[in-house]
């Protein structure tokens, strides 16, 4: 898809083509298009992480709450579902699947939401490092973590979208 073209669209049309691009959440492209025309997939990041982040505390948990459990066997949304195979956590040992599913628990139980992480390039060695490691963060440092990788993971679906 090429940047141009989105500028075009209507908002139906726009919300429709990028409404998956933060999980679950197709009001943040909708919010966002109020704002083109974008000069660069930069920009129009920019603005959609804007309208996620600035819709209220409330909606963004619920934005964060949309994000499904790293290693997760339940059915996902498209985009999140390759990034998982790519990191290789559809291929977990039934030992593997209950390590993570454990840690999975631990952390929601403790913050309230999934652990979140962009996954694309990291090894199945690399997440459960980085869910150990958060594990011990502050509810305030993870919210803050959780929205920075969120912006970063949408970051990328856009640049494998878009073309300028």
């Amino acid at each position: 898809m090429k940047l141009d073209v989105l500028n075009t669209m209507s908002r139906e049309a726009f919300t429709e083509a990028l409404g998956a691009i933060f999980e679950h959440s197709p009001w943040v492209a909708e919010l966002a298009w109020e704002n083109k025309p974008f000069s660069s997939i930069e920009q129009l990041h920019e603005s959609m992480v804007n309208a996620a982040y600035t819709a209220g505390e409330e909606r963004v948990l619920v934005l964060i709450r949309e994000h499904p459990d790293l290693a997760t066997r339940i059915s996902i949304g498209e985009y999140s579902t390759k990034e998982q195979q790519g990191a290789g956590l559809s291929q977990l040992t039934p030992e593997e699947y209950e390590q993570f599913a454990a840690m999975n628990r631990q952390y929601t139980e403790k913050f309230g939401f999934p652990f979140i992480l962009a996954v694309r390039g990291k090894s199945k060695a690399d997440i459960k490092e980085a869910m150990a490691a958060r594990i011990g963060n502050s509810p305030q440092e993870e919210l803050e973590e959780a929205k920075w990788q969120i912006a970063r993971i949408t970051f990328l679906r856009l640049n494998d979208l878009i073309k300028q």
